[in-house]
């Protein structure tokens, strides 16, 4: 899955900038570790790795510049567990459907670095905190030959939103010898109207002649992405990721966002113990 959609994918300037960084590292957990991290680890055995990645992300707030971040990079995997960055995954029982087809079930946390401090830019004086926190979900996904298929339902353990995310992925891995994988992605990204409205909306005692009473209606993000990655060896690899979100028509119109699209670029270095 995507995610840890890092999604990515947002409260200082520096917490909106790390929000982002981890946004990112949720992006390339899938292709990432699928290429980098595991290399024919054996059952019953654990893979870890450490690294660091430097990701660079333009979001939709008015004026807001581009954000430049390091990432530490931490990842582990046994038989029962995967983790990567700010998002962990609990491996339930799979299900064969053939010899090259299979059903893969998750149960998944995440933490979120989303929202902003008032002052943060110009557009948001005056509005209150929105922060971040824990999402849990499960995680569906189906591997097979053509492309892989994936699900994934998150909602805001924390509180603060309380809003619900859905991903539906399609991505596929093409490899060209021993070191080198490319995996472009395609998404659709549901959020209720809790999630925009939160993040995007503008209450009756924040609004201002600029800045009109806005509620957050629900919404599907569209996103394309692809993942590089290329292996020195079973200890060394490097990884580059391009992202492009075309934002839900709810967001957009949103008094506190000037652009219909936000974009990322990330690359880093892993190496696998």
């Amino acid at each position: 899955m995507r995610s840890f959609h890092l999604s990515v994918t947002k409260s200082s300037s520096v917490l909106v900038r790390t929000m982002t960084a981890s946004a990112l590292v949720v992006g390339l957990s899938m292709p990432f570790t699928a290429g980098a991290a595991e290399e024919e680890r054996a059952e019953g055995t654990s893979s870890w790795g450490l690294g660091i990645g430097l990701a660079i992300s333009q979001q939709p707030y008015t004026d807001m510049d581009r954000d430049n971040d390091a990432i530490p990079l931490i990842y582990f995997e046994n038989d029962y567990v995967e983790i990567f960055g700010p998002r962990a995954e609990i491996k339930l029982p799979g299900l064969d459907i053939t010899e090259s087809s299979e059903l893969e079930f998750n149960l998944v946390v995440d933490y979120d670095f989303g929202g902003y401090e008032e002052g943060d830019e110009r557009i948001l004086d005056g509005m209150d905190d929105r922060d971040g926190g824990f999402w849990a979900g499960a995680a569906v996904t189906w591997e097979n030959e053509v492309v892989d298929v994936s699900a994934e339902w998150l909602a805001d353990a924390s509180g603060n939103s309380d809003g619900q995310r859905v991903t539906l992925e399609l991505e596929r891995s093409w490899e060209w010898g021993e070191h080198i994988t490319l995996t472009p992605r395609l998404a659709a990204v549901w959020q209720d109207q809790k999630y925009v409205d939160y993040y995007f909306g503008v209450r009756s005692d924040e609004a201002r002649f600029d800045r009109p009473t806005y509620d957050g209606k629900s919404g599907i993000n569209t996103e394309f992405g692809i993942s590089g990655n290329y292996r020195f060896d079973r200890h060394h690899s490097v990884f580059l990721d391009l992202e492009a979100v075309r934002l839900a028509s709810e967001i957009e119109d949103s008094p506190l966002v000037d652009r219909s699209t936000e974009n990322s670029v990330s690359f880093g270095y892993l190496y696998r113990f």
